[in-house]
């Protein structure tokens, strides 16, 4: 196997190489101006360790896979094109309306408080670039009136007249019947065509998002069409200079459903949060391989804290309506919840409430924490990490960024110390323990809020920041057992690389399984399976598109069921592809009863309200080779002699320990440190806290278990 795979964040680019049997972990600062270049760093890095020149690995990899943030940075500077939005006549006011409650979303728990009171996010599809044109589709997909094609070519030059550098196409019940949909298409290209310059990209909403909810559908679609540009233009140079180099392969963008697809069969709003969903998918795969079926990934970098959970029941989270920025969208991502608090998170005092806050601004890579001495001037979770002892200021990085600790205890004494009294070291504390009390309670209700016990779980902790602070935020939980998986600090990248090529399409539907009114279960099974012969067909056609063979293509079926009108929906994997008789039925029945109990508790079931399937939801994918993790890198023996020694600072702890420090490389198998210990790395630190002590695993993984 031999695969680059590239994950960027706020702060690091974090890449993971593997060249047959040799594993390779490097860093970089993002460069958010340029990413290729912080990308071709880390490479360079990476292949520096492994003794070859750049060229020689990228001309014999099999594939280069990245996880990338041109979207989220696209969004944040509001950097797009001026976006059109053609939909039917009488729904113009739709996404100006926004629900009548849409100015909450991507707001803070606090800010939601005061709805009344939030601001407007700046439009993305100013009112004046908003047109009706006249058709109409019913909810069956019949239609009512057919597309008036002039009415259409008025509306198109309106558009253009106005500043239009991209349509957006979302006409009512599209979902159901698209038909209406494509033929607006057609006349738009009949009026400016793809090889004629000036031609404008047409995003239509059915093959963006495949559910109903006519909002978030049409928000779907117009966030797509505004980060098109930027991505498209962005992956095009990071090919150029991939080739440049070498590389003559399709790149494979990481999507934010827990797979991955060539530039050609990715639309813009797949690759949000798509780095994260990596670290997820890397964690399924430790699941399988050490034997433990509940795990709470958590994933600590510069910038932000993720949450993911991985549960013996095999339930995959999706978040079926995520808020992107200040937008509702309706496209399915994995679901994990984003916590400000990362290294670079920034600490300040609260003199309303007298006490310090964390997060959820961030001093990112540029200017990043004060002691980076680029011009951060505001102290972070790092700079407070730096003054209890757990960083070594003069091998930070392995010694590729120099950091000050007196840069540190500045920015805590201006910001910290001035206002609230406290001495260096109680503020620095203090941090420590606000940021690690924040992740725990995040974890908790996270956990908790889906119906598991969060004690019945062990800790996943990775990212750069994760083993500082995992034993923190454990312990804080109740939760005795903590996995550092190998290459912890770019695990989210090595996801990338263990990730299969998927797609995901889905469709809304009405179909009543069981009717409790008439008192009967489904007995016509067409509807049902040929809603998923054509959703697998549409998977087969993407991944056969990218080359793949068809005999490879595997699918699951996952269904969005629900008792009668009750809010509480829950995605069930479906044990059967197509329904033949009523067993079948009685068989998704008790799956979902199955499934609805272990979420909100047996007795919770209500089929005397009926039992519906919302939306039919088709994975294609194709099972790539995974990397072997499970390898024993060094022979065991007794615990090595300690490389230093020095004093840090524990947040239960009134003193200073002498705390010992030592290389992970001289760390076997095996081999038992008792706390307080650091154990570093040039990308990571692992702190063994008071009270817990680390056993080596296989790899370079690390267990962390209370005393």
């Amino acid at each position: 196997m031999r695969r680059v795979s590239v994950d960027i964040g706020g702060t690091f680019t974090d890449c993971f190489l593997a060249f047959d049997e040799h594993y390779v972990e490097s860093k970089a600062l993002t460069t958010h101006h340029n990413l290729a270049a912080g990308f071709m760093e880390a490479l360079e890095k990476a292949c520096d360790d492994l003794g070859k020149p750049v060229r020689e690995v990228l001309s014999s990899v099999d594939a280069v896979r990245y996880g990338t943030t041109l979207g989220t940075n696209s969004l944040i500077q509001r950097t797009g094109p001026r976006v059109g939005l053609l939909t039917t006549a009488g729904f113009e006011s739709a996404v100006p309306l926004m629900r009548a409650r849409g100015y909450g979303d991507g707001l803070s728990d606090m800010a939601q408080t005061d709805i009344p009171g939030a601001d407007r996010p700046l439009p993305l599809v100013p009112i004046s670039l908003i047109v009706g044109i006249a058709e109409r589709i019913d909810y069956k997909g019949e239609s009512v009136l057919s597309v008036d094609e002039e009415n259409v070519r008025r509306q198109v030059r309106k558009l253009v007249d106005q500043g239009a550098q991209a349509f957006v196409v979302s006409l009512i019940n599209a979902v159901v019947n698209p038909s209406h949909e494509k033929e607006v298409e057609r006349i738009i290209l009949s009026e400016y065509p793809t090889h004629v310059l000036g031609a404008i990209p047409i995003v239509l909403s059915h093959r963006v998002a495949g559910r109903k909810a006519e909002y978030s559908r049409t928000m779907s679609a117009v966030l797509d069409a505004y980060l098109h540009d930027q991505m498209y233009h962005g992956m095009s140079s990071l090919e150029i200079v991939l080739r440049q180099n070498g590389y003559t392969r399709p790149m494979l963008l990481v999507h934010n459903t827990s797979g991955m697809a060539q530039l050609n069969s990715t639309h813009a709003l797949q690759t949000i949060h798509s780095g994260p969903v990596a670290g997820l998918e890397a964690s399924n795969y430790i699941s399988a391989q050490f034997k433990e079926p509940n795990i709470i990934a958590t994933d600590m970098g510069g910038t932000s804290f993720d949450i993911g959970l991985v549960t013996a029941d095999g339930v995959k989270f999706y978040d079926f309506n995520p808020v992107i920025d200040r937008w509702l969208v309706s496209t399915p991502m994995t679901y994990l919840h984003t916590l400000g608090a990362g290294g670079g998170s920034i600490a300040r005092y609260d003199r309303l409430w007298e006490a310090i806050e964390v997060g959820p601004d961030s001093a990112g890579s540029d200017p990043g924490p004060a002691c980076y001495g680029r011009g951060g001037k505001l102290p972070t979770t790092t700079d407070a990490n730096l003054v209890l002892g757990y960083l070594d200021q003069d091998n930070y990085a392995g010694g590729t960024i120099k950091i000050s600790k007196r840069r540190a205890e500045r920015a805590i004494e201006e910001y910290i110390c001035k206002p609230s009294g406290m001495s260096l070291i109680e503020a620095a504390k203090a941090i420590k323990r606000k940021v690690d009390s924040n992740m725990a309670a995040a974890i908790f209700k996270e956990v908790a809020v889906k119906g598991y016990n969060p004690k019945r779980f062990i800790i996943l902790s990775y990212g750069g920041g994760g083993p500082i602070h995992a034993c923190g935020y454990a312990s804080a939980i109740g939760i005795s057992r903590v996995l550092i998986p190998p290459f912890s600090s770019v695990f989210s990248a090595l996801g990338a690389g263990n990730m299969n090529a998927l797609h995901i399409h889905e469709k809304s539907l009405y179909l009543m399984l069981y009717d409790a009114t008439m008192r009967k279960m489904l007995e016509e099974f067409t509807v049902f399976n040929a809603t998923v012969e054509e959703l697998e067909e549409r998977g087969r056609d993407d991944l056969a598109r990218q080359g793949v063979n068809l005999a490879d293509i595997k699918t699951r079926v996952e269904l969005d069921m629900r008792y009668g009108n009750q809010l509480a929906q829950i995605s069930v994997t479906s044990p059967l592809s197509r329904l033949a008789s009523m067993h079948d039925v009685i068989t998704l029945l008790d799956r979902f009863s199955v499934n609805y109990a272990q979420r909100f508790g047996e007795g919770s079931q209500a089929p005397e309200a009926g039992v519906r399937i919302n939306v039919i939801r088709v994975v294609s994918y194709v099972e790539h080779q995974r990397l072997d993790l499970q390898r024993s890198t060094k022979s065991g023996g007794k615990a090595p002699e300690a490389r230093a020694e020095r004093e840090c600072w524990f947040p239960e702890l009134q003193e200073p320990r002498m705390t010992r420090v030592y290389d992970l490389d001289a760390v076997a198998d095996g081999m038992e440190i008792q706390g307080p210990a650091l154990i570093e790395t040039p990308r990571t630190t692992y702190l063994v806290e008071p009270g817990w002590h680390l056993t080596m695993g296989l790899s370079g993984s690390a267990w962390l278990v209370k005393n």
